[in-house]
Protein backbone atom coordinates (compact mmCIF):
# COMPACT_ATOMS: atom_id res chain seq x y z
CA UNK A 1 0.00 0.00 0.00
CA UNK A 2 1.18 3.49 -0.13
CA UNK A 3 1.73 6.13 1.86
CA UNK A 4 2.77 9.72 2.34
CA UNK A 5 6.60 9.62 4.27
CA UNK A 6 10.10 11.18 4.21
CA UNK A 7 12.58 8.69 3.39
CA UNK A 8 16.35 8.32 3.13
CA UNK A 9 18.32 7.58 -0.27
CA UNK A 10 21.38 7.17 -1.77
CA UNK A 11 21.42 10.70 -3.82
CA UNK A 12 24.32 13.35 -3.53
CA UNK A 13 21.42 15.70 -3.65
CA UNK A 14 18.43 14.45 -2.53
CA UNK A 15 18.97 12.00 0.26
CA UNK A 16 16.08 13.07 1.57
CA UNK A 17 12.98 13.07 0.30
CA UNK A 18 9.15 14.07 1.52
CA UNK A 19 6.63 12.00 -0.88
CA UNK A 20 4.83 8.90 -1.77
CA UNK A 21 6.48 5.81 -0.39
CA UNK A 22 5.30 2.31 -1.25
CA UNK A 23 5.02 0.15 2.23
CA UNK A 24 3.92 -3.62 3.09
CA UNK A 25 3.31 -5.97 5.80
CA UNK A 26 6.52 -7.86 6.34
CA UNK A 27 6.49 -10.97 9.14
CA UNK A 28 8.94 -9.60 11.80
CA UNK A 29 10.15 -11.56 14.84
CA UNK A 30 10.48 -9.84 18.18
CA UNK A 31 12.93 -12.16 19.85
CA UNK A 32 14.93 -15.55 19.16
CA UNK A 33 12.52 -18.53 19.07
CA UNK A 34 9.44 -16.15 19.01
CA UNK A 35 7.24 -16.96 15.81
CA UNK A 36 7.34 -14.36 13.27
CA UNK A 37 4.59 -12.11 12.96
CA UNK A 38 2.57 -9.80 10.81
CA UNK A 39 2.17 -6.49 11.59
CA UNK A 40 -0.95 -4.28 12.66
CA UNK A 41 -1.15 -0.97 10.94
CA UNK A 42 -0.62 2.16 13.07
CA UNK A 43 -0.74 5.47 12.31
CA UNK A 44 2.35 7.94 13.00
CA UNK A 45 0.85 10.67 16.11
CA UNK A 46 4.18 12.56 16.80
CA UNK A 47 7.51 11.79 16.16
CA UNK A 48 10.86 13.28 17.01
CA UNK A 49 14.01 13.86 15.36
CA UNK A 50 17.53 12.21 16.51
CA UNK A 51 21.11 12.78 15.96
CA UNK A 52 20.66 9.10 13.60
CA UNK A 53 18.25 10.95 11.35
CA UNK A 54 20.90 13.84 10.28
CA UNK A 55 23.52 11.29 10.28
CA UNK A 56 22.11 8.94 8.33
CA UNK A 57 21.01 11.84 5.50
CA UNK A 58 24.50 12.38 5.38
CA UNK A 59 25.53 8.83 4.69
CA UNK A 60 22.77 9.15 1.63
CA UNK A 61 24.73 12.03 0.30
CA UNK A 62 28.10 9.75 0.48
CA UNK A 63 26.11 6.81 -1.16
CA UNK A 64 26.52 4.79 1.79
CA UNK A 65 23.11 3.42 3.24
CA UNK A 66 22.49 0.18 1.06
CA UNK A 67 22.73 -1.75 4.19
CA UNK A 68 20.02 0.05 5.57
CA UNK A 69 17.43 -0.69 3.26
CA UNK A 70 14.86 -2.96 3.52
CA UNK A 71 15.31 -5.87 1.56
CA UNK A 72 14.00 -5.49 -2.31
CA UNK A 73 14.09 -1.35 -0.94
CA UNK A 74 15.87 1.16 -2.26
CA UNK A 75 15.11 3.99 0.08
CA UNK A 76 14.55 3.78 4.00
CA UNK A 77 11.28 5.86 6.05
CA UNK A 78 13.22 7.23 8.88
CA UNK A 79 12.03 7.77 12.46
CA UNK A 80 12.33 5.68 15.59
CA UNK A 81 11.29 7.92 18.34
CA UNK A 82 7.61 8.73 19.11
CA UNK A 83 3.64 8.23 19.26
CA UNK A 84 1.61 5.80 17.09
CA UNK A 85 -1.69 5.12 17.10
CA UNK A 86 -3.16 1.50 16.63
CA UNK A 87 -6.61 1.84 15.33
CA UNK A 88 -7.58 -1.74 14.99
CA UNK A 89 -7.51 -1.60 19.03
CA UNK A 90 -8.45 1.61 20.23
CA UNK A 91 -5.56 2.91 21.71
CA UNK A 92 -1.70 4.65 21.28
CA UNK A 93 1.37 2.73 21.56
CA UNK A 94 5.63 2.95 21.96
CA UNK A 95 6.92 1.03 18.96
CA UNK A 96 9.51 -0.92 20.67
CA UNK A 97 12.44 -0.27 18.02
CA UNK A 98 14.45 -3.29 17.68
CA UNK A 99 13.94 -6.90 17.20
CA UNK A 100 15.26 -9.53 15.24
CA UNK A 101 16.38 -13.31 15.11
CA UNK A 102 18.42 -12.84 18.32
CA UNK A 103 18.05 -13.95 22.12
CA UNK A 104 18.90 -10.25 23.70
CA UNK A 105 19.00 -7.53 21.16
CA UNK A 106 21.65 -5.67 23.63
CA UNK A 107 23.41 -8.95 22.99
CA UNK A 108 23.37 -10.12 19.06
CA UNK A 109 25.87 -12.11 18.21
CA UNK A 110 27.33 -13.01 14.80
CA UNK A 111 25.49 -15.70 13.33
CA UNK A 112 22.24 -13.52 14.93
CA UNK A 113 20.03 -10.96 12.79
CA UNK A 114 18.58 -7.82 14.25
CA UNK A 115 16.36 -4.84 12.67
CA UNK A 116 15.43 -1.46 14.04
CA UNK A 117 12.20 0.46 12.54
CA UNK A 118 13.42 3.43 10.62
CA UNK A 119 17.37 3.18 11.60
CA UNK A 120 18.48 -0.79 9.64
CA UNK A 121 16.26 -2.71 7.73
CA UNK A 122 12.86 -1.91 8.55
CA UNK A 123 10.50 1.14 7.59
CA UNK A 124 10.23 3.95 10.64
CA UNK A 125 7.22 6.18 12.09
CA UNK A 126 8.10 9.65 9.62
CA UNK A 127 4.98 7.70 7.73
CA UNK A 128 1.03 8.24 7.58
CA UNK A 129 1.00 4.75 8.75
CA UNK A 130 3.07 2.05 8.54
CA UNK A 131 2.99 -1.74 9.78
CA UNK A 132 4.51 -2.85 13.51
CA UNK A 133 4.94 -6.29 15.13
CA UNK A 134 1.84 -6.18 17.63
CA UNK A 135 4.27 -8.00 20.28
CA UNK A 136 6.33 -4.43 19.97
CA UNK A 137 3.78 -1.98 20.61
CA UNK A 138 4.08 -1.08 24.23
CA UNK A 139 1.36 0.13 26.40
CA UNK A 140 1.23 3.64 27.79
CA UNK A 141 -0.15 3.99 31.07
CA UNK A 142 -3.58 5.54 31.69
CA UNK A 143 -4.57 8.91 32.59
CA UNK A 144 -2.80 10.75 29.12
CA UNK A 145 -5.26 10.18 26.56
CA UNK A 146 -8.56 11.94 26.78
CA UNK A 147 -11.60 11.73 24.02
CA UNK A 148 -9.23 9.70 21.87
CA UNK A 149 -7.06 12.36 22.03
CA UNK A 150 -3.05 12.17 23.92
CA UNK A 151 -2.44 15.11 25.88
CA UNK A 152 0.57 17.08 23.54
CA UNK A 153 2.56 17.30 27.09
CA UNK A 154 2.98 13.66 27.70
CA UNK A 155 3.43 13.26 23.75
CA UNK A 156 6.46 15.29 23.98
CA UNK A 157 7.38 13.19 26.64
CA UNK A 158 7.53 10.20 24.89
CA UNK A 159 9.34 11.02 22.16
CA UNK A 160 12.54 10.24 24.32
CA UNK A 161 11.66 6.53 25.41
CA UNK A 162 14.01 5.68 22.80
CA UNK A 163 17.33 7.35 24.00
CA UNK A 164 16.41 7.87 27.98
CA UNK A 165 15.43 3.68 27.48
CA UNK A 166 19.15 3.30 26.27
CA UNK A 167 20.24 5.17 29.32
CA UNK A 168 19.24 2.83 31.33
CA UNK A 169 20.68 0.09 29.49
CA UNK A 170 24.34 2.34 29.90
CA UNK A 171 23.35 2.53 33.75
CA UNK A 172 22.48 -1.00 33.53
CA UNK A 173 26.03 -2.00 32.22
CA UNK A 174 28.13 0.58 34.19
CA UNK A 175 26.29 -0.97 37.58
CA UNK A 176 27.03 -4.71 36.23
CA UNK A 177 30.12 -4.26 34.62
CA UNK A 178 31.85 -1.64 37.35
CA UNK A 179 30.71 -4.17 40.25
CA UNK A 180 32.65 -7.29 38.92
CA UNK A 181 35.59 -4.60 38.45
CA UNK A 182 35.69 -3.08 41.91
CA UNK A 183 34.23 -5.68 44.31
CA UNK A 184 37.66 -6.83 45.37
CA UNK A 185 38.99 -3.97 46.16
CA UNK A 186 35.81 -3.08 48.47
CA UNK A 187 36.29 -6.22 49.96
CA UNK A 188 39.80 -5.69 50.94
CA UNK A 189 39.59 -2.38 52.11
CA UNK A 190 36.20 -3.23 54.20
CA UNK A 191 37.04 -6.80 55.25
CA UNK A 192 33.70 -7.55 54.11
CA UNK A 193 31.46 -10.79 52.53
CA UNK A 194 31.27 -10.57 48.83
CA UNK A 195 27.74 -9.14 48.42
CA UNK A 196 28.40 -6.29 50.49
CA UNK A 197 31.51 -5.72 48.88
CA UNK A 198 29.43 -5.38 45.60
CA UNK A 199 26.92 -3.10 46.97
CA UNK A 200 29.38 -0.79 47.80
CA UNK A 201 31.34 -1.22 44.85
CA UNK A 202 28.52 0.45 42.24
CA UNK A 203 28.37 3.30 44.82
CA UNK A 204 31.72 4.03 44.98
CA UNK A 205 31.79 3.51 40.54
CA UNK A 206 29.79 6.73 40.24
CA UNK A 207 31.64 8.14 43.27
CA UNK A 208 33.48 10.89 41.19
CA UNK A 209 31.55 11.35 37.36
CA UNK A 210 32.46 13.36 34.28
CA UNK A 211 29.93 13.67 31.92
CA UNK A 212 31.69 14.63 28.84
CA UNK A 213 29.34 16.59 26.67
CA UNK A 214 26.11 18.11 26.94
CA UNK A 215 22.98 16.70 25.01
CA UNK A 216 20.46 14.96 25.67
CA UNK A 217 22.09 11.57 26.29
CA UNK A 218 24.31 13.14 28.48
CA UNK A 219 21.96 14.67 30.46
CA UNK A 220 19.48 11.49 30.51
CA UNK A 221 22.82 9.36 32.14
CA UNK A 222 23.40 12.18 34.58
CA UNK A 223 19.58 12.28 35.04
CA UNK A 224 18.96 8.26 36.07
CA UNK A 225 22.45 8.15 37.64
CA UNK A 226 21.91 10.78 40.46
CA UNK A 227 17.87 8.83 40.61
CA UNK A 228 20.07 5.98 41.91
CA UNK A 229 22.70 7.21 43.55
CA UNK A 230 21.88 10.46 45.64
CA UNK A 231 25.64 11.04 46.88
CA UNK A 232 27.40 10.60 43.38
CA UNK A 233 29.61 13.65 42.59
CA UNK A 234 28.24 14.45 38.87
CA UNK A 235 30.02 16.86 36.58
CA UNK A 236 28.46 18.02 32.93
CA UNK A 237 31.40 19.32 31.03
CA UNK A 238 30.87 21.07 27.31
CA UNK A 239 31.86 24.07 25.78
CA UNK A 240 28.09 25.92 26.60
CA UNK A 241 28.07 29.07 28.76
CA UNK A 242 26.96 28.33 32.51
CA UNK A 243 24.00 30.49 32.15
CA UNK A 244 22.41 28.33 29.29
CA UNK A 245 18.96 27.11 28.88
CA UNK A 246 19.98 23.53 28.66
CA UNK A 247 22.97 23.96 31.17
CA UNK A 248 20.87 25.18 33.68
CA UNK A 249 18.09 22.80 33.00
CA UNK A 250 20.37 20.03 33.14
CA UNK A 251 21.62 20.56 36.26
CA UNK A 252 18.71 21.45 38.13
CA UNK A 253 17.58 17.92 36.92
CA UNK A 254 20.41 15.85 37.64
CA UNK A 255 21.79 17.72 40.58
CA UNK A 256 25.15 18.45 38.89
CA UNK A 257 27.92 20.63 38.73
CA UNK A 258 29.33 21.95 35.30
CA UNK A 259 32.15 23.27 33.62
CA UNK A 260 32.32 25.44 30.91
CA UNK A 261 35.65 24.90 28.43
CA UNK A 262 34.86 27.26 26.36
CA UNK A 263 38.19 28.91 25.27
CA UNK A 264 40.64 26.41 27.49
CA UNK A 265 43.43 24.31 26.00
CA UNK A 266 43.21 20.13 26.48
CA UNK A 267 45.48 21.15 29.50
CA UNK A 268 43.11 23.61 31.07
CA UNK A 269 40.33 21.74 30.45
CA UNK A 270 41.39 18.49 32.68
CA UNK A 271 42.99 20.15 35.49
CA UNK A 272 39.49 22.22 36.16
CA UNK A 273 37.76 18.86 35.94
CA UNK A 274 39.74 17.95 38.26
CA UNK A 275 39.76 20.51 40.62
CA UNK A 276 35.93 21.09 40.44
CA UNK A 277 35.62 17.40 41.09
CA UNK A 278 38.10 17.46 44.36
CA UNK A 279 40.19 14.67 42.23
CA UNK A 280 40.19 12.17 39.55
CA UNK A 281 37.07 10.50 38.05
CA UNK A 282 36.00 6.90 38.90
CA UNK A 283 33.70 7.22 35.93
CA UNK A 284 34.47 8.58 32.74
CA UNK A 285 31.62 8.89 29.99
CA UNK A 286 32.03 10.18 26.86
CA UNK A 287 29.12 11.94 24.86
CA UNK A 288 31.05 14.68 23.45
CA UNK A 289 31.23 12.65 19.67
CA UNK A 290 34.76 14.11 19.58
CA UNK A 291 38.07 12.58 20.20
CA UNK A 292 38.97 14.92 22.58
CA UNK A 293 37.05 13.08 25.07
CA UNK A 294 39.58 9.87 25.14
CA UNK A 295 42.74 12.44 25.36
CA UNK A 296 41.11 14.21 28.56
CA UNK A 297 40.52 11.00 30.22
CA UNK A 298 43.77 9.41 29.15
CA UNK A 299 46.34 11.60 28.03
CA UNK A 300 45.52 14.15 30.67
CA UNK A 301 45.04 11.78 33.47
CA UNK A 302 41.35 13.04 34.66
CA UNK A 303 40.39 8.99 34.84
CA UNK A 304 41.73 7.89 38.00
CA UNK A 305 43.02 4.34 38.65
CA UNK A 306 40.61 1.56 38.65
CA UNK A 307 38.12 4.19 37.03
CA UNK A 308 35.71 3.09 33.73
CA UNK A 309 35.38 4.74 30.77
CA UNK A 310 31.97 4.83 28.42
CA UNK A 311 31.50 5.80 25.69
CA UNK A 312 28.65 5.96 23.59
CA UNK A 313 30.02 8.71 20.92
CA UNK A 314 29.57 7.47 17.19
CA UNK A 315 32.40 8.59 15.21
CA UNK A 316 35.09 9.30 17.51
CA UNK A 317 37.78 6.84 17.84
CA UNK A 318 39.93 6.17 21.19
CA UNK A 319 43.32 5.32 21.92
CA UNK A 320 45.13 4.48 24.62
CA UNK A 321 48.73 3.74 25.97
CA UNK A 322 48.96 0.21 27.14
CA UNK A 323 51.55 0.81 29.88
CA UNK A 324 49.94 3.03 32.22
CA UNK A 325 46.57 1.35 31.23
CA UNK A 326 48.13 -2.10 32.29
CA UNK A 327 48.91 -0.71 35.76
CA UNK A 328 46.08 1.89 36.16
CA UNK A 329 43.59 -0.86 35.83
CA UNK A 330 41.09 1.25 33.83
CA UNK A 331 38.27 -0.30 32.36
CA UNK A 332 37.01 0.52 28.65
CA UNK A 333 33.68 -0.38 27.27
CA UNK A 334 30.86 0.72 24.83
CA UNK A 335 27.85 -0.15 23.70
CA UNK A 336 24.21 1.07 22.24
CA UNK A 337 21.52 -0.63 23.13
CA UNK A 338 18.55 -1.45 25.28
CA UNK A 339 15.91 -4.43 25.87
CA UNK A 340 11.91 -3.95 26.04
CA UNK A 341 11.99 -3.42 29.75
CA UNK A 342 14.26 -0.33 29.61
CA UNK A 343 11.82 0.86 27.49
CA UNK A 344 9.02 0.52 29.57
CA UNK A 345 10.56 1.78 32.56
CA UNK A 346 11.44 4.82 30.52
CA UNK A 347 7.55 5.23 29.56
CA UNK A 348 6.64 5.07 33.19
CA UNK A 349 9.83 7.29 34.19
CA UNK A 350 9.29 10.07 31.27
CA UNK A 351 5.90 10.61 32.04
CA UNK A 352 6.57 11.92 35.83
CA UNK A 353 9.01 13.98 34.19
CA UNK A 354 9.99 17.11 33.25
CA UNK A 355 11.18 16.82 29.67
CA UNK A 356 8.13 18.12 27.59
CA UNK A 357 9.90 21.40 28.79
CA UNK A 358 12.97 20.94 26.36
CA UNK A 359 10.74 20.38 23.00
CA UNK A 360 9.98 22.40 20.26
CA UNK A 361 7.54 21.56 17.59
CA UNK A 362 7.82 22.19 13.87
CA UNK A 363 4.97 22.49 11.80
CA UNK A 364 4.63 19.22 9.47
CA UNK A 365 3.61 21.53 6.21
CA UNK A 366 6.64 23.60 6.91
CA UNK A 367 8.59 20.79 7.39
CA UNK A 368 7.68 18.82 4.47
CA UNK A 369 8.05 22.01 1.91
CA UNK A 370 11.77 20.82 2.20
CA UNK A 371 12.82 18.36 5.27
CA UNK A 372 16.70 19.07 3.88
CA UNK A 373 16.60 22.73 4.42
CA UNK A 374 14.24 21.79 7.72
CA UNK A 375 17.10 19.51 8.69
CA UNK A 376 20.01 21.88 8.10
CA UNK A 377 18.48 25.42 9.54
CA UNK A 378 15.24 24.50 12.03
CA UNK A 379 16.58 21.17 13.69
CA UNK A 380 20.26 20.49 13.75
CA UNK A 381 21.67 24.07 14.56
CA UNK A 382 23.20 25.48 17.30
CA UNK A 383 20.27 27.49 18.42
CA UNK A 384 17.71 24.45 18.12
CA UNK A 385 15.68 23.25 21.12
CA UNK A 386 17.56 20.33 22.35
CA UNK A 387 15.07 18.09 20.75
CA UNK A 388 12.24 19.16 18.05
CA UNK A 389 9.27 17.05 17.37
CA UNK A 390 6.83 17.36 14.60
CA UNK A 391 3.06 16.41 15.13
CA UNK A 392 2.46 13.86 12.22
CA UNK A 393 -1.20 13.68 12.58
CA UNK A 394 -3.15 16.82 14.77
CA UNK A 395 -6.45 15.06 14.92
CA UNK A 396 -5.10 12.53 17.33
CA UNK A 397 -3.46 15.55 19.61
CA UNK A 398 -5.44 17.63 22.52
CA UNK A 399 -3.74 20.95 22.71
CA UNK A 400 -1.72 20.82 19.60
CA UNK A 401 -3.63 23.17 17.94
CA UNK A 402 -1.48 26.36 18.37
CA UNK A 403 2.00 24.30 17.07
Amino acid sequence: MKTTATYFQNDPDRPLVYGEAEIDNRPRRRLRGEPEKPGILCESVIVGFCGTDHELMRMGRDGKLSAKFPEGRMRLINGHEGVVYVPSEGRFAIVLIRGGNSYDPTRYTEEETYFEYGCDQADGLFSDCNFYNPDMLLHIPDGYVHDGRIDLEAAKKLVFCDPYACMLFQRERMEDLGEAHLFRVEMAKHHCGEQEARDRARNSLFSRTVIFGLGTTGMFIGDLIRQKYPDADILFVSRSPETSDKVCFACEIAKAGYLSTDGMTEEEQAGAIMEKLGGKASCFIGVSGTALEHRIAFEHGVLGCNGIYNSFSLGPKISFDTMPFGFQNHLIFGSINFRQSHMEEAIRLLLKSRYNEIVGLIGREKFAEDPIKAYEEKIYVKNAPMKTAVIWNQKYVSGGEKS
